[in-house]
């Protein structure tokens, strides 16, 4: 008895079900993937949208709310009035109750050909201010640590959304085929924690690449599992099966886009296994390099790692770099003992930092580098206790270097005693808008559509602000 041609033959079952039972492990291993990613390499650079005056970005974040009154926005008229009630009327919602004014204990003096004043805590970037554009009429909407984080690096408070660096590196992928477009040195677990590097919706391989967190020393930080608990062989080999079942799925009319892009993220982290950790080698940087960062100083040996890290993940084509300075009890959350610990932190950050920018300005990287500072807020300038200050979102200083932007200059200002933001005002919905911008992205078709509606990194607001540019 013949059976009919539809009805396949002992070994095209076989040969099917092999195919069949190894595709369905393959699909548990690739359980997760990048939804909405098309291309053969997701990650492969593509062209900006627009002229592009920056390529990458470093963002050294300052967590916990640097003052803005004692660092970039002076404020003589505090000075004059320490001591005295507030001759304003405070915002309704509030963290937590102030008193009295209170002046800044720090020195401002003239720096550069610009002339712009920076705080004494500062020296060291005071002598870069010339490529500096300060922002000084940065505002938020939230108060609290949480919700001010998620504000900065998602664009929502309120909402999971994927981090502007998701987004940086969703819209121009990776120069590097062997490092991830979106890398982030030592962040805190805490306040959103990984929300604030994640890719939420966005494909998987946009989100933030971890080394090490905020509770671990530099010196020790690591992408997690970058050490190989099999040999390379075997990996290979299991690489090449899930590729080969892969192939067989599209050879037979069965694509999955997503699928692809989740290799293609498996294979980028066999390739890391060798390229990251001959990335945090060190020792071939010169001995003039390390003391430029500050390698030398056990004071300034941690965060200035963590810029040497930075520049060298830039030079090597990673789209988004943050770096995180931040620990388990001071931070730049100075409640109470406000001179203590924004000493200790400026005197951590501030010969590092300017050793970035003089590394990066010799190396020609400058031009093509933003490098954005700042914290998720800045504080009052009314006292908390005897000598404290609490967190303020209304008005608070960011600044910009290198990337397009107008050095040498401060943009917009805070009222006479820094509470409130009252010339050209900066949201972080514009924050985003025009860094995307520097990057040659437009924020309003930067956009990923997830739960039947278009989303972006500035939502439905967000200006670009380009004054702020050259």
């Amino acid at each position: 008895m013949k059976f009919p041609r539809s009805i396949p033959s002992r070994r095209e079952v076989l040969q099917s079900s092999a195919a069949g039972f190894g595709w369905l492990a393959a699909q548990a291993l690739l359980s997760g993937s990048a939804a909405g990613a098309t291309l053969a390499n997701p990650m492969q650079a593509r062209a900006p949208m627009l002229p592009a005056r920056a390529k990458r970005v470093i963002f050294l974040f300052m967590k916990g709310g640097p003052s803005q009154v004692d660092t970039f926005d002076p404020k003589p008229q505090l000075t004059r009035d320490h001591g005295k009630p507030p001759p304003f009327e405070l915002p309704r919602v509030k963290f937590a109750e102030t008193g009295a004014l209170l002046k800044s204990p720090w020195t401002f003096r003239p720096h550069g050909q610009s002339g712009l004043p920076v705080s004494e805590l500062f020296p060291h970037v005071a002598r870069h201010v010339d490529d500096l554009c300060i922002i000084r009429s940065m505002h938020g909407t939230n108060p609290a640590h949480g919700g001010a984080l998620l504000k900065l690096h998602t664009g929502s408070d309120t909402f999971v959304r994927p981090s502007m660096g998701a987004w940086v590196a969703y819209g121009l992928g990776s120069e590097n085929d062997d490092l991830p477009g979106f890398v982030t040195i030592c962040p805190t677990l805490a306040h959103g924690g990984v929300t604030n590097w994640g890719s939420a919706f966005l494909p998987a391989w946009t989100q933030g690449t971890p080394l090490g967190t905020a509770s671990v020393p530099s010196s020790q930080a690591r992408v997690k599992n970058i050490t190989p608990s099999r040999p390379a062989s075997l990996q290979r080999l299991q690489l090449d099966l899930m590729r080969r079942l892969h192939g067989h799925q599209e050879a037979v009319g069965h694509s999955a886009p997503e699928l692809e892009a989740r290799l293609s993220s498996f294979e980028l982290a066999f390739r890391m296994q060798s390229s990251v950790p001959e990335l945090q080698n060190i020792r071939g940087e010169s001995e003039a390099t390390r003391k430029l960062y500050g390698l030398d100083d056990p004071v300034t040996a941690d965060f200035g790692l963590q810029c040497l890290m930075a520049r060298r993940f830039a030079e090597r084509g990673v789209r988004f770099i943050q770096v995180t300075h931040s620990d388990s009890f001071v931070q730049w959350d100075q409640h109470s003992d406000l001179i203590k610990g924004h000493t200790k932190n400026a005197a951590e950050v501030d010969r590092p930092i300017a050793g970035l920018l003089t590394d990066l300005k010799a190396r020609g990287l400058l031009e093509d580098t933003l490098v954005l500072w700042g914290g998720e807020f800045g504080r009052t300038p009314t006292a908390q206790g005897v000598d404290g200050r609490d967190h303020n979102p209304h008005g608070f200083t960011m600044w910009m270097a290198g990337g397009g932007v107008r050095g040498g200059r401060a943009h917009g200002a805070t009222d006479d005693y820094g509470y409130y933001a009252v010339e050209d005002k900066v949201h972080i919905h514009d924050l985003h808008a025009t860094l995307l911008y520097l990057l040659g992205l437009d924020h309003e078709r930067l956009t990923f559509r997830h739960a039947g509606r278009d989303f972006r990194l500035t939502d439905v607001e967000g200006r670009v602000v380009k004054s702020l540019m050259a």
